[in-house]
């Protein structure tokens, strides 16, 4: 189990939100901490921590009057960790290929891939064909639905029909390198793991995947790594003492290992 470190980038700041709370309209969202430093600080931090395979996530979207500030910010700290990190927030086919050059080791791609609710294939195969499936992480971030879970696009924002299950990640697998599923109903939030969640990619557990979404304690990284069957590595985000949280980092990183 590896810990994989994050830097969530909004209206051109480092911040840590509650991802349910995140509307493109107005560029709002409850925000957990806004940093000081810039995304560049946290991404040398990082390197010198010898902490790498962790996501930097545009949280604007490409039509926001902020996105070229935040896109500057992740550009800045690909810059500062050259193929170390991970990038999503607006990639595509046409665009991947220019943060790869940037310096992140793969994008992370959601809602290019899934229009009007659906696995859109000809997007899938087309971003494959730019820049390989080995640089590619299928961003699959869920929410719950009665008993189950399924795929959100648009930062969360839009419920798809496509469920979190076995089969998906069977599917999906042929076209990528790794997964990241954060638990929207939970990031941010700090009450906890989405156990249920855990359970899903644990027993999958044939690629890389990170879990994120709702850690506040060592005890629930402790809880993910039995769940996840030490398979699945996790994210922490807001609960983290770099981001105004009551975890330290290395006792989070030493967990882990």
């Amino acid at each position: 189990m590896r810990f994989r470190p994050c830097i969530d980038i909004h209206n051109g700041k480092v911040k840590q939100i509650v991802g349910s709370s995140l509307q493109d309209k107005g560029d709002s969202a409850r925000e957990n901490f806004v940093a000081s430093k810039d995304a560049v600080f946290y991404a040398r931090m990082y390197r010198e921590l010898g902490l790498t395979g962790g996501h930097i996530i545009l949280l604007n979207p490409v039509d926001s009057p902020y996105y070229e500030s935040t896109k500057r910010q992740a550009m800045e700290a690909l810059s500062g960790c050259l193929d170390l990190m991970q990038i999503g927030g607006g990639i595509n086919a046409d665009n991947a290929a220019e943060f790869l050059e940037a310096g992140a080791s793969h994008v992370i791609v959601t809602s290019y891939v899934f229009k009007n609710g659906r696995i859109n294939y000809t997007n899938l195969k087309k971003l494959v064909k730019a820049v390989g499936k080995d640089k590619i992480v299928l961003d699959l971030s869920c929410k719950a639905a009665g008993d189950e879970y399924f795929i959100v696009t648009d930062r969360w924002q839009k419920m798809t029909d496509v469920r979190l299950c076995a089969e998906t990640l069977d599917e999906l697998s042929e076209y990528c390198d790794e997964f990241l599923i954060h638990a929207a109903d939970v990031e941010g939030k700090q009450r906890g793991i989405e156990e249920n969640v855990a359970k899903i990619l644990g027993d999958w557990g044939k690629k890389p995947i990170t879990y994120a979404g709702g850690v506040h304690s060592l005890e629930d990284i402790v809880l993910l790594k039995k769940i996840g069957k030490k398979k699945v590595d996790v994210t922490v985000g807001s609960a983290l003492d770099i981001f105004g949280g009551s975890l330290k980092l290395e006792d989070v990183a030493k967990k882990c290992r």
